[in-house]
């Protein structure tokens, strides 16, 4: 190692004189991001090698990797200390999100390095979540290109307000000042569009360090600050949140003895003192503050950013989930929204479904109705769209299960930010930001009526049930349910079946047969369902209803035990042999697009209520049993 390339002797001597060293010094997250190839990770590499923040083993590391597997023909590969995995370092580029953090005398820092390639884009809003400043690279032999659009759109669309174009690769054009001006000024026309009023452009070379820690001979006609320079001078407001009203998201209900019960979490805004008044939302119910709770014991006040647990005066219920903020300044609370959503999964958005919605703690149930538009990137136009697909962004009206704390994510990203979970995978799909309550449904209300379900259900001597059969096309679902029908009707029970090409002939009649609609359908039907057993009917429905997400969604309408779910197990071979309206053979002729078992999957029950193998059971004898199973006698296996 050169002699004139050491780091710092202290971590060496003393890490904790070192880390005392840093521990009052400002924080700035930032992140490098652009299209693929543009220099993310060579420049933060430079940027770890001129904060001298690379110990002598790693640096010989990095010149033997650098021979071996480099693209810089021998010389130091600075991407190499930031692409981790083996794959990124195989094919030169950057897949996952790599957080470094380094130092200079006057600030540190965390860097996130995002992915370029635009399947990638999800990993690249995961690294802005938490930025409070973006690097925007550009290559200055290639311009401003679709993907510096879109992350650019991204990171002002996640609140990032500050903002650095790094014109990279200087020294592949001669460091002419033309060319750097001509990006400057595009990139200015489509900032300016999106609603980002100030950047600050820096024209530079990773690779040879040119305006990285020190100024660059070779561009003396610039004369602004190195990006160093800039990102120790920049202002970050952290005292912004601590101004802010006050909120905690409650994380955890600490109960370590029975004389003690406090509650757990990360301030989002605000400052807190013993003797405050607070509101516990969405409950509403108020209190005040007894003690504040520290990890190294009470504190007389604690503001945005810290961990703390809170003890309160009265014993008002409050639990993982729900908000402890001011009581004269409380923030909403609602079901229905309009978001932002950016879209990070392969499987398209299923208008209809029912996701999981995780925002701060609180987990509910949601659904996404038809997106309003999409959002071309490059022309910023608002496009009509029916779902999202991977990377897609789009504006959509949402719903939860439940009244959710929040406030516009332009106001807090705490309790704007939120993310959706499919909820049969557990793959995180999407990411949004809350802009506002819909207030349409203020004035709509439940109307109390006097005679109930169980007075219907007392009526007819029966107890509702939703005798739900599902199955491939061909399978006999409508032949078995209208047999078991026609059973209940001779016992004198007061049942109904509805069947799904009955259905599409009326109520569904404008739904086609795409995935969405598919949702939309069974959606549609469940709430039907749902209000015929209010009625205390037996509800009888013989529908496909391929995907087990609404067909738990239906299920979940219900109240516990009335809910029966009915496989009626039929090969794909066996119906398609049976194939009594020929759609098998025209779905297999291309005839017929999205057909379930051909084009378009079926997800079987895992575990159904009653599972009929028609290779072994007669329609007949399976509605006989499927009666005695409803009447109460155990049948599960037909």
């Amino acid at each position: 190692m050169s002699s004139a390339y050491r780091p710092d002797a202290l971590i060496a001597q003393d890490i904790s004189a070192y880390l005392a060293q840093h521990e009052n010094k400002s924080l700035l997250r930032f992140l490098t991001c652009g299209s693929v190839d543009d220099g993310k990770s060579t420049l933060i590499g430079r940027l770890l090698y001129d904060s001298k923040m690379i110990f002598e083993d790693q640096l010989a590391a990095l010149e033997s990797d650098s021979r071996r597997i480099g693209t810089q023909g021998g010389e130091i590969d600075f991407a190499l200390l930031v692409d981790g995995l083996a794959a990124e370092r195989e094919q030169g580029i950057t897949i996952d999100v790599a957080y470094r953090f380094f130092a200079t005398e006057k600030r540190k820092f965390i860097v996130a390095d995002t992915p370029g390639h635009e399947q990638y884009t999800r990993n690249m809003v995961t690294g802005a979540s938490t930025a409070d400043l973006a690097v925007i690279l550009i290559d200055a032999r290639k311009g401003v290109l679709t993907q510096t659009r879109r992350h650019s759109f991204l990171a002002h669309l996640l609140g990032i307000r500050h903002i650095v174009l790094a014109v990279n690769k200087m020294d592949l054009i001669g460091y002419d000042r033309a060319a750097f001006d001509a990006i400057v000024a595009d990139y200015r026309a489509f900032a300016s569009e999106i609603g980002i009023a100030a950047f600050t452009a820096i024209p530079l070379s990773g690779l040879r360090g040119d305006n990285i820690a020190a100024g660059s001979e070779a561009m003396p006609w610039y004369d602004g600050p190195t990006l160093i320079e800039h990102l120790e001078s920049v202002e970050v407001d952290v005292t912004a949140a601590q101004a802010r009203p006050f909120r905690m998201p409650v994380q955890w209900v600490n109960r370590p003895n029975l004389d003690f019960r406090g509650f757990a979490g990360t301030i989002a805004s605000g400052t807190i003192r013993p003797g405050d008044r607070v509101r516990i939302l969405p409950s509403g119910r108020t209190t005040s503050i007894a003690r504040i709770v520290g990890f190294e014991g009470d504190l007389d006040a604690a503001v945005a950013g810290q961990s703390v647990t809170l003890t309160l005066a009265d014993e008002v219920d409050c639990s993982r989930g729900d908000v402890i903020a001011a009581a004269d300044a409380p923030p909403e609370a609602a079901d229905q929204f309009e978001a932002t959503l950016v879209w990070m999964d392969p499987a398209e958005l299923l208008p209809g479904r029912s996701y999981w919605l995780k925002l701060a703690t609180q987990t509910v149930s949601a659904t996404i109705r038809q997106p309003e538009h999409a959002i071309d990137v490059n022309t910023l136009a608002k496009l009509p769209a029916k779902t999202l697909g991977l990377n897609d962004i789009g504006v959509a009206e949402l719903a939860t299960d439940r009244r959710i704390v929040f406030e516009p994510y332009a106001d807090s990203h705490a309790l704007g930010g939120f993310i959706l979970i499919d909820k049969m995978t557990n793959a995180t799909v999407a990411a949004g930001m809350l802009h506002h309550a819909l207030r349409r449904a203020q004035n709509v209300h439940w109307q109390t009526v006097e005679i109930t379900r169980e007075a219907h259900a007392a009526q007819k001597n029966q107890s509702p049930r939703l005798l739900w059969f599902t199955g491939l096309s061909g399978s006999g679902k409508s032949t078995i349910a209208n047999l078991v029908e026609k059973r209940l009707h001779a016992l004198g029970k007061h049942s109904f079946l509805l069947d799904g090409d009955n259905i599409r002939h009326g109520l569904n009649r404008d739904l086609g047969f795409s995935d969405a609609d598919r949702v939309e359908n069974i959606r549609r039907i469940g709430e039907v369902a749902k209000l015929m057993t209010d009625a205390g009917l037996i509800v009888l429905t013989a529908f496909i209803s391929p995907f087990r997400a609404e067909r738990e969604m239906v299920r979940r309408m219900m109240p516990e035990g009335e809910f029966f779910e009915i496989f009626v197990d039929t090969p794909l071979e066996v119906a398609e042999a049976r194939d009594v309206k020929g759609l098998y053979r025209k779905a297999r002729a291309g005839e017929i697009a999205n057909f379930t078992g051909i084009s378009s999957p079926y997800e079987p029950p895992e575990r159904p209520e009653i599972h009929i193998d028609t290779r072994r059971t007669s329609p007949e004898e399976a509605a006989e049993r499927i009666v005695e199973r409803i009447m109460g006698v155990w049948a599960p296996v037909l």
